[in-house]
């Protein structure tokens, strides 16, 4: 991805406060809505990755999906982790993984988190389909494994959401343009189309235009992948390296597709 700068990072006054640490904030205040939203947006952003750490750790599929609802329920709502929250510690996710981790020393038994479990509080990993763990997955370190599906989902999230936008905003076709110049060929480790095959496909007037879409798309792509990452950290620098380690992320799942 193309270098791109970001300003005003840190809001009026220097502050840089932000979605996942001012929600654990706000659920300090014993506010049920605040710890509803809180839990939901972390087992949104986060079962899988937890799932998939559980996994390289050796537990079988439902084990590993009582341990994810356990840890949930025990950990995010029980208030451990909104006790022991704290954004000068850095990224969250580095929190989060601490978090588990110190979970996992305290669960003997999977069967023991699934009885501690009201079948009503958080949503059953039954209704959603596991990941497979990829043959490259199965060879990384826990931890690797739980930053890289951090990495993909977010990465999916973000242009699931840049497509949506796109649409709204009557940008099917620069949507249309970067997925198959960009994506496509990203995913599938094939040559890029021709500027010029790209403007006989969808319509576009001149490769100068398609080329302007593609770039235009890249920077929706930046700023709604660091608008993501900004809720995670603490600092401008956090995001800095965040967005570092995305785009070698990108660049190393591309290679060994």
């Amino acid at each position: 991805m193309d270098q791109h700068e970001y300003t005003d990072i840190g809001g009026p006054g220097g502050t840089f406060w932000t979605t996942h640490w001012s929600l654990i904030e706000n659920a300090r205040s014993d506010d049920p809505d605040a710890s509803r939203s809180l839990v939901g947006l972390l087992l949104q952003r986060y079962w899988k990755p937890v799932y998939c750490y559980l996994r390289r750790k050796g537990y079988d599929n439902e084990t590993a999906k009582d341990l994810t609802q356990g840890f949930f329920h025990e950990v995010v709502l029980g208030r451990h982790l909104i006790d022991k929250a704290d954004p000068v510690k850095g990224r969250f996710r580095s929190f989060l993984l601490v978090a588990l981790d110190r979970y996992l020393a305290n669960v003997h038994r999977a069967e023991s988190a699934r009885k501690r479990i009201p079948p009503s509080r958080l949503v059953s990993l039954d209704a959603v389909e596991p990941p497979e763990l990829s043959s490259l997955v199965r060879t990384m370190a826990p931890e690797a494994v739980f930053d890289y599906v951090w990495v993909s989902t977010l990465l999916e999230q973000v242009l699931e959401e840049v497509k949506t936008q796109c649409s709204k905003d009557g940008m099917g076709q620069h949507w249309n343009v970067f997925r198959d110049r960009v994506l496509t060929p990203i995913m599938q480790q094939n040559s890029p189309p021709s500027l010029a095959e790209i403007c006989r496909t969808h319509g576009v007037t001149g490769e100068k235009q398609a080329s302007n879409m593609v770039i235009t798309m890249k920077r929706r792509l930046q700023a709604a992948l660091a608008d993501r990452v900004r809720e995670t950290v603490a600092s401008e620098e956090e995001l800095t390296r965040e967005m570092d380690e995305i785009r070698r992320f990108f660049l190393t799942a591309a290679q060994e597709r």
